[in-house]
């Protein structure tokens, strides 16, 4: 991380851009923040072993940073039931993790899928209207 921050903070501040695939701690999340990135949670979320650190701080990630993302096909969100036969992580999956991200914030699931897909459609420039190809609820 130490590594990371460095090179990172060699850029031209702000940043436009998404930690992706956000794992870490608070340290690195407020790190990130301040250097303007958002935030993206994947299925990581979801397990109960190693995801309980990120189910704690992912509150702490502001309206407006906040991405979800699937890391299809990597990071099958554990706790999803029937699991797929492949065991591959796919966009489809992704109400799973928004309703996931949505308990941890205290937020509905609609509130939750409103301000990610907001998030993305600024970061990412796409027009308004626009929604997110696996932002729908399914």
């Amino acid at each position: 991380h130490h590594d990371f921050l460095a090179a990172l903070r060699a850029m031209a501040q702000p940043l436009r851009g998404v930690a992706h695939c956000f794992t870490g701690g608070q340290q690195e999340l407020e790190s990130y923040l301040e250097l303007g990135l958002h935030i993206g949670v994947t299925g990581w979320i979801c397990d109960e072993r190693r995801g309980q650190h990120l189910q704690q701080l992912v509150s702490r990630i502001p309206r407006g940073r906040l991405l979800l993302e699937t890391d299809g096909p990597w990071l099958l969100p554990r706790d999803l039931l029937p699991k797929p036969a492949l065991r591959r992580n796919e966009p489809r999956f992704l109400p799973h993790i928004a309703a996931t991200v949505a308990r941890w914030r205290n937020e509905s699931l609609e509130e939750c899928a409103a301000h990610t897909s907001a998030s993305a459609r600024a970061l990412f420039e796409l027009p308004a209207g626009t929604t997110p190809p696996a932002a729908t609820l399914g």
